[in-house]
């Protein structure tokens, strides 16, 4: 990892499942950071914090709700525009091996796929917030470790019943993307062994084996984007990777990830992120943890 990077000790040890911190507080001081335990993060009451996950970059309102399940995912909550004198943030730092056994069961089917997606970091909507919010309230007043896990379970279940919001890029979180559609999945590994070249519509609809318009609307369905926008949202999540983790100069990413020129770079990064290369990396690099 950058050398910048400082590491601290989780405060979830030994036999430990849960970790929770129930603060109230009236600013954001904590660096942006990454661990290897999972982690459940809402916030009250805290309208202006920037919340930043992996190359994700946004403003809260008065609630907010992520989860995050990959170690090498940075994240932080910064102040921001945030004037509130009453911020309450309820972090849930857990350590559960969804590969055992029993979570291959049906019952825990939604929360498996729950937890693979939250590799890019999820944002859930306000009716699954009000939907956990009284469990979330009371969950560390709770004494005995059992019930907490079981009510803290709970809190994950219903939560894999709504469709949260993927926040960082796949190729940024370097996670995998599956597919139902075989089709799908082939023109996906083609997109991302070639995206640093020009990749034209109707190559990949001879690939998928379809006529231009048809992949067209079928890419769409399938990805929620049009080809072009998909091409660029993969470049740009590979060049804010190697932004964040290498010291390679931002001309140089931007024809590493299949840009033409450095001014197109700078341009489409701004366009789409909200600020330069450079001022991506240096909030980065301001100080990052591994905790």
């Amino acid at each position: 990892m950058d050398s910048k990077v400082i590491h601290e000790i989780s405060p979830l040890m030994g036999k430990d499942v849960l970790y929770i911190a129930d603060r109230r507080k009236k600013e954001f001081t904590y660096p942006i950071h990454n661990h290897e335990v999972y982690e459940l993060n809402f916030v009250e009451r805290a309208p202006g914090v920037r919340r930043i996950v992996g190359d994700s970059n946004e403003v809260i309102g008065e609630y907010d709700l992520v989860l995050i399940t990959s170690p090498d995912l940075e994240h932080v909550w910064e102040q921001n525009t945030c004037t509130s004198e009453d911020i309450r943030e309820v972090t849930v730092h857990f350590d559960i091996d969804f590969e055992s056994s029993i979570f291959a069961r049906n019952p825990f089917n939604s929360m498996k796929k729950m937890m693979l997606e939250a590799q890019k970091g999820l944002a859930f909507p306000m009716e699954a917030i009000i939907r956990v919010y009284q469990m979330l309230d009371t969950l560390s007043s709770i004494k005995d470790g059992y019930y907490a896990f079981i009510q803290f379970m709970t809190i994950l279940y219903e939560l894999s019943k709504y469709e949260g919001r993927p926040l960082a890029s796949s190729s940024y979180a370097k996670v995998e993307i599956s597919s139902d559609s075989r089709r799908v999945q082939k023109v996906r590994s083609f997109i991302d062994q070639n995206y640093r070249d020009e990749i034209r519509l109707p190559q990949v609809a001879e690939i998928a084996g379809m006529s231009p318009s048809a992949f067209s609307r079928f890419f769409k369905l399938h990805t929620g984007r049009n080809l072009s926008d998909y091409v660029i949202d993969l470049r740009l999540g590979y060049a804010s990777r190697l932004l964040v983790d290498s010291s390679r100069s931002v001309a140089e990413i931007g024809y590493t990830c299949g840009f033409n020129n450095l001014s197109n770079f700078n341009r489409i990064f701004k366009k789409r992120k909200g600020c330069s290369p450079t001022e991506f990396r240096e909030n980065y690099h301001k100080t990052r943890v591994i905790v």
